[in-house]
């Protein structure tokens, strides 16, 4: 599991695309889903998450207090190489943290390049409920959790670090390319697991009709020290309003920032547009933009309306989603602009 880091490219999106089709299909333009309550999540792994949030949306609680719970279960997870606990780090060694949590009233929070604490997500609701501000980072983000009740915990695993120290040995500074090892490893050991996913990316529309969203991460692996992406920026990896829908992203941060990219989604959505239509608009927007390096680069988004209408798409094959709802579970495949 990497990070908004992994963003495979050639052979291993080829290859993480043939272990998703195992246990996930293509989806239709519009899900035959009921429209409340559900979850969706980006990446099939993220299934573990949404049956948590599911135990709140199921239960008649609220979509920002399911998302919340929800995301904590990857925040929390060791083997999950891509957000929170377990998390690869950064160019020296020290795991920093990245979330935010919105509303479909607007009221939103987010805390980056947070360290020490195991749940990202829990502060970033905080600095939304007690603080007059947005976002929170660094030492401020940490000063701020531990006058909250937090404690710091060392969050770098003997796994992640060994993957670290095999990255010093040449120090490539390719974030695009370096979960290769790792998953080379696991298509080789037959484990069946998916490792290409980064970001947690989480959206639900709960039973009263509100939508609520969350998105954590420990970033790219290996980046360099201070590096923030798309995740927790209001308006580029997540956005979220009861009028419309909310949207939410998984890929390479830096060009989802470029575009705005989750709140562009919801604004096309806004002006018409069915949420796979609005999501496939913000990637190609990207691809216009990056021309052909596009073919580089994964970037997947999921969207959902306030009717509870889904859709997602990226750019390459292989980005999956996740969603519960009355339906059960389901996982799917997104549409993608390139083969």
């Amino acid at each position: 599991m990497l990070d908004r880091r992994r963003f495979l490219r050639g052979s291993l999106l080829s290859s993480a695309a043939l272990l998703l089709r195992k246990t996930s299909v293509a989806a239709p333009a519009e899900l035959p889903l009921k429209s409340h309550p559900l979850v969706i999540s980006t990446w099939e792994p993220n299934k573990k998450a949404n049956a948590e949030a599911w135990k709140i949306l199921g239960a008649g609680g609220s979509a920002l207090d399911a998302v919340e719970a929800g995301v904590q279960v990857p925040e929390a997870d060791p083997t999950d190489q891509s957000v929170g606990f377990g998390g690869l780090p950064d160019r020296d060694g020290k795991v920093t943290l990245d979330a935010c949590i919105m509303n479909g009233n607007g009221d939103c929070g987010a805390v980056m390049f947070l360290e020490g604490i195991m749940h990202p997500i829990k502060v970033a609701r905080l600095v939304m409920e007690k603080t007059p501000h947005v976002q929170l980072a660094g030492e401020g983000a940490l000063q701020f959790a531990l006058q909250n009740g937090f404690t710091v915990q060392n969050l770098l695993t003997p796994e992640s670090e060994k993957a670290w120290k095999q990255w010093l040995l040449k120090a490539d500074y390719d974030p695009m390319t370096i979960p290769k090892l790792l998953q080379q490893k696991n298509l080789k050991d037959g484990s069946g697991q998916q490792h290409n996913h980064d970001t947690i990316g989480m959206l639900a529309l709960d039973a009263a009709g509100h939508l609520g969203g969350a998105c954590t991460t420990s970033g790219m692996a290996y980046k360099l020290r201070g590096r923030i992406g798309d995740s927790p920026i209001i308006g580029a990896g997540l956005f979220v309003d009861n009028e419309v829908g909310a949207a939410t992203s998984s890929g390479v941060g830096e060009e989802v920032v470029r575009i705005c990219g989750s709140h562009t989604v919801v604004e096309l959505m806004r002006h018409g547009r069915k949420p796979e239509a609005a999501c496939r608009e913000a990637v190609e927007r990207i691809a216009r933009k990056k021309g052909t390096a596009a073919k580089d680069i994964q970037v997947g988004f999921i969207a959902i309306s306030n009717r509870g209408v889904i859709g997602a798409f990226a750019l390459q094959k292989g980005f999956t989603y996740a969603v519960q709802s009355h339906d059960g579970v389901q996982v799917f495949e997104a549409k993608a602009l390139f083969a």
